[in-house]
């Protein structure tokens, strides 16, 4: 390969990577395990005509070898778990590389680039705090998340000192005895401490019984005088309650309710009653001979679903422009973005997309509402465990949204489900489909009833896109009521 050539699969691999987290988009990672192997190929290309680095050459020749052989990247991602351990080994490899292959300065400047796109530990912790929130969400146990692909015990360690640091001690408490169950003479965790961790999650989780587990490394070494000196400390702020650690709460909100899949029968019975329809928005000249299809939700508020609004080529069109453009997701605070654990995806607006042109003339052609004043297309792909907590869109600004437009760019096996906490409903992913509802009644407050939320995707990889459609242009299209109530 020439040096061009070489060069420009460096400068694409900076742009489609840098300044980049990974954990927050499963398909950024997908694209980093794709672009590394480019990249090492590079590296090992160059390095070939060097002979006092035959060894290197076979290093990276055995580590392209192995990925060669794995499994479709993009496959990969569809389980968490899965997500998650590719992670970890892209590090792992990296980090090898670049300490133990030392190039000349011809080749150097691919090694300096090698480094730059390791994963970070930051990235490993929000891929296993990602996995601890849809174990609370979905009520799984660790072997219930890793039923498919299973964690080692340094991998079921990482997750639960993830868990130990955000104070959820019973899931910690629950990773650890996983990690325990598998360690081996290969494990780099030492048994002493897993028990260290697992006396005191179960100690700050409540549950006495459990206190026994910190006596083990008395055995282990009967004249370690500090953990003499914890363990009577342990047992003189005992408390006096007694949970049971090993069973997981049933309680849980609404939010995560929904997620599950568990409506109230009355809303379901609700729902039955709702109709689907074949639309002209109303007598819209375009829709006469091709009407939308259109089916309701709910009724009050109005969700209303248009299917099959989205091609699959415009879908992969602006899943190509978005890949190299995509970043952390912001949620709107204090009059600013800000970066937030309640939202963990990345995303991008597309300004002057000639699919934001098309689809933008859809909307308004079955809506009826006018476009001229809505925000660009804004494509978004979750991260492992990936989610948007409830929320309202409507921001409460001038010319605020007072309609959203929400395009599902995938499927999702299981989870990922659009909820409305306040009514109960759920919404489920379909590729080609989106969902329309008003943020603002016509007197120009907020509907309350709209609060929503984007549950994590249990299996499968989501991607969705955004229409806010603003108020500014709507004065004759939806007009204020005679009545402030209304």
């Amino acid at each position: 390969m020439a040096i061009k050539e070489l060069t420009f699969v460096v400068c694409f691999w900076t742009v489609c990577t840098a300044g980049h987290e990974f954990f927050s988009s499963t398909d950024q990672i997908a694209q980093l395990f794709e672009k590394k192997n480019n990249l090492l190929m590079s590296f090992s290309q160059c390095i070939a005509a060097e002979e006092n680095y035959v060894e290197m050459k076979s290093a990276l020749q055995n580590l392209l070898l192995l990925y060669s052989d794995s499994e479709d990247p993009e496959e990969i991602m569809r389980d968490p778990v899965a997500a998650y351990k590719l992670l970890r080994q892209l590090r792992n490899d990296l980090i090898h590389i670049v300490e133990h292959i030392h190039p000349s300065r011809q080749c150097k400047e691919y090694h300096d680039e090698l480094k730059t796109k390791i994963p970070q530990w930051e990235d490993l912790n929000g891929a296993a705090s990602g996995l601890i929130r849809l174990q609370e969400i979905y009520r799984l146990y660790p072997e219930d998340i890793t039923s498919e692909t299973s964690l080692n015990a340094d991998e079921a360690y990482h997750v639960g000192l993830v868990a130990y640091n955000e104070d959820k001690f019973q899931h910690a408490f629950l990773w650890f005895l996983h990690s325990l169950n598998r360690l081996t003479a290969y494990s780099s965790t030492m048994e002493e401490e897993l028990l260290h961790y697992l006396s005191f999650s179960a100690y700050y989780f409540g549950s006495l019984p459990q206190t026994f587990f910190y006596q083990h490394p008395l055995n282990l070494d009967p004249t370690n005088d500090k953990v003499r000196l914890q363990l009577n400390r342990l047992h003189h702020f005992l408390r006096t309650s007694n949970p049971d650690i090993f069973t997981l709460n049933a309680e849980s909100s609404k939010y995560e309710a929904l997620c599950r899949g568990e409506v109230d029968e009355r809303t379901s019975k609700r729902q039955r009653a709702l109709s689907c329809r074949y639309s002209t928005g109303g007598g819209n000249p375009r829709l006469i001979y091709a009407p939308v299809k259109e089916e309701v939700e709910w009724d009050e508020p109005g969700i209303i679903r248009y299917h099959d609004i989205i091609s699959d080529r415009e879908i992969e069109i602006l899943k190509n422009i978005s890949r190299p453009l995509l970043s952390r997701s912001e949620v709107f605070q204090d009059g600013r973005g800000a970066v937030s654990q309640g939202r963990v995806s990345q995303s991008v607006s597309l300004e002057h997309s000639p699919v934001d042109t098309r689809v933008s003339q859809r909307i308004a052609d079955a809506t009826g509402l006018s476009m001229e004043t809505a925000e660009p297309l804004h494509v978004q792909n979750y991260g492992i465990g990936g989610r948007y907590e409830p929320h309202y869109d409507a921001l409460n600004i001038w010319n605020d949204r007072i309609a959203t437009f929400l395009f599902y760019m995938s499927n999702v096996d299981i989870g990922g489900a659009t909820v409305f906490t306040e009514v109960g409903v759920a919404v489920q992913p379909k590729k080609g489909s989106a969902v329309f509802w008003y943020n603002l009644h016509r007197n120009g407050q907020w509907d309350l009833d709209t609060k929503h939320a984007g549950c994590p995707v249990l299996r499968g990889n989501k991607w969705v896109a955004n229409k806010w459609i603003c108020e500014f242009g709507q004065e004759f299209r939806r007009p204020c009521p005679l009545s402030e109530w209304e």
